[in-house]
């Protein structure tokens, strides 16, 4: 049997003050939370933010029916991390909904990376970029990041109009991703094009209209930057004039599909084009 080192803490009630990062979870989504920290539910993500993440881990707080199957994954978890343990309805009681994986923690988000320091890397490290642009859906965040993870990028940009990446469910979503995947969240779309190109990125502007360059038309630059808008909208007539407009080749009288699966389709074809 593997033996733990963690300090394991009951906890019985809603008002213990040690779970207060705890309590309403679904109500912090909502309100972003304002104290720094960040909630992540599952045995997956758990596993990530132990042995990948750049993030703090602050404490755990776990159904008491899992401390066995996670027993290998614990005894990973540093001694001075406290580990709350509660028995289902108390554990769902504090979150404020039916936590069926049992397993919660909580980290700091720190100081968030810039963007200067990012470009500053050698170029063969950081030759691709996906830069989202108003995506406020936490699912089409979360997948978007887990395309990235799976074809190659480097680092993902986000402008502040874009859902967090370290939000619950965004989190998730993205099997984890974005709590080891470079990403910067600043500024505007604008800026950020400017900022890439600079920096000698080709900037392809996905966009269904019909002037665009189709995608398996296109040479892949050595440095390339994705951009990908909203649902429905899409990218401003701005953003596109300010880029190279690409779009992908579907059949006729349909133009568009989910922006996060838009991503994974041109970003598929980057990395095997660069593969093969």
């Amino acid at each position: 049997m593997i033996a733990l080192q963690t300090t394991q803490i009951r906890i019985s009630q809603r008002g213990d003050p040690r779970v207060a990062p705890y309590v309403s979870i679904r109500e912090r989504d909502l309100t972003g939370g304002s104290d720094g920290r960040f909630i992540v539910e599952g045995k997956v993500p758990l596993a990530i933010l132990l042995r990948q993440s750049r993030f703090q881990l602050e404490s755990l707080f776990l159904c008491e029916s899992r401390l066995g199957p996670l027993a290998g994954l614990l005894a990973e978890v540093p001694a001075e991390i406290p580990v709350y343990v509660a028995p289902q309805g108390v554990l769902d009681e504090i979150a404020g909904f039916h936590v069926h994986r049992g397993v919660l923690a909580c980290a700091f988000k720190g100081p968030g990376l810039e963007l200067s320091e990012v470009l500053a890397a050698p170029a063969e490290t950081v030759q691709t970029v996906l830069v989202l642009n108003q995506i406020s859906n936490h699912d089409n965040v979360g997948a978007a990041f887990r395309n990235a993870a799976a074809f190659g990028v480097d680092a993902v940009l986000l402008d502040r109009q874009s859902c967090d990446p370290l939000y619950r469910k965004a989190i998730r979503v993205s099997s984890g991703t974005s709590l080891w995947l470079p990403y910067v969240q600043q500024g505007a779309g604008s800026d950020h094009i400017t900022e890439l190109q600079s920096a000698g990125f080709t900037v392809w502007a996905m966009t269904p209209r019909l002037e665009a360059r189709p995608l398996n038309s296109l040479t892949i630059p050595d440095k390339v930057a994705l951009v990908l808008g909203a649902e429905g909208p899409g990218l401003s007539d701005t953003l596109i004039s300010a880029a190279q407009p690409v779009r992908i080749a579907m059949r006729a009288g349909f133009d568009s599909v989910n922006v996060a699966t838009a991503g994974a389709i041109a970003l598929a074809h980057i990395f095997a084009r660069r593969a093969g």
